[in-house]
């Protein structure tokens, strides 16, 4: 099983009368009750001990590693670090921090400063964005955050100018396009979120997908559209140890 799908393994058994007006599942009971509305999945950073195999059967232990409130350029914010090890068959496979971020919901929407992409990538690669690849991602996580599906919902009450592109399936194209360069799965990878990826209407749905040599042996890659960054990620085939 290609590395990042176990994302799609543990998907919450949330019934639907204790999911927030969001989609999410109501605040209070794994994750604290943080008292912001707006939930980001900001970064996370992986090391693949070993590789998944279908009908293998996997657990997941789940910590909450630290909750810090902080004062952003946006206004109050509060992180939530979670720590996830995956464990099969053979013992332990994946070790996965997870950051996630809790922020007010603006007046309108004012996104972080534009990063530009790279202008002479090694590699170059494109996605086409969709309603229904939103919506298929979504089912596959059993996700119901309405940002990636319910239009108006996204504009009228987070203020978003179209469907935000999840932060996991950008990282998802990324891990692959670190597969095709090298012919490899990496061993580590971590990802960020500098600025959300938007099916906006009226818009293009290109996504660009961009990776050039990092340092020793790791590639640096950033997914973007219209120009500009929206994802960073760097991937390793160093061993974790």
């Amino acid at each position: 099983m290609p590395p990042l799908w176990h994302w799609c393994a543990f998907v919450p058994t949330v019934p639907t009368e204790d999911l927030a007006r969001d989609g999410h599942p109501k605040l209070g009971g794994f994750l604290p009750p943080v008292p912001l509305q707006r939930r980001m999945w900001a970064s996370a950073s992986l090391r693949f001990l070993r590789p998944l195999h279908v009908g293998e059967r996997l657990t997941r232990h789940s910590t909450i590693g630290n909750v810090q409130a902080k004062a952003g350029a946006a206004g109050p914010l509060v992180l939530v670090t979670v720590t996830h090890t995956v464990e099969g068959a053979d013992g332990l496979a994946i070790e996965e921090e997870q950051n996630i971020v809790y922020l007010d919901i603006p007046d309108s929407f004012s996104p972080p400063r534009k990063q530009p992409m790279p202008e002479a990538p090694a590699h170059h690669d494109t996605k086409t964005a969709s309603e229904v690849l939103l919506f298929r991602y979504s089912a596959l996580t059993f996700n119901a955050h309405r940002i990636h599906i319910d239009l108006p919902y996204a504009q009228q009450v987070e203020r978003y100018p179209g469907l935000v592109v999840h932060g996991p399936l950008q990282a998802t194209w990324l891990m692959q396009l670190a597969h095709r360069v090298r012919g490899d799965w990496p061993t580590q990878f971590a990802f960020r979120g500098v600025h959300p990826m938007l099916l906006t209407p009226g818009e293009s749905p290109q996504i660009d997908l961009m990776a050039t040599a990092g340092e020793g042996n790791a590639l640096s890659l950033c997914a973007g559209q219209a120009g500009h960054q929206c994802t960073q990620a760097t991937a390793s085939w160093e061993r974790a140890k």
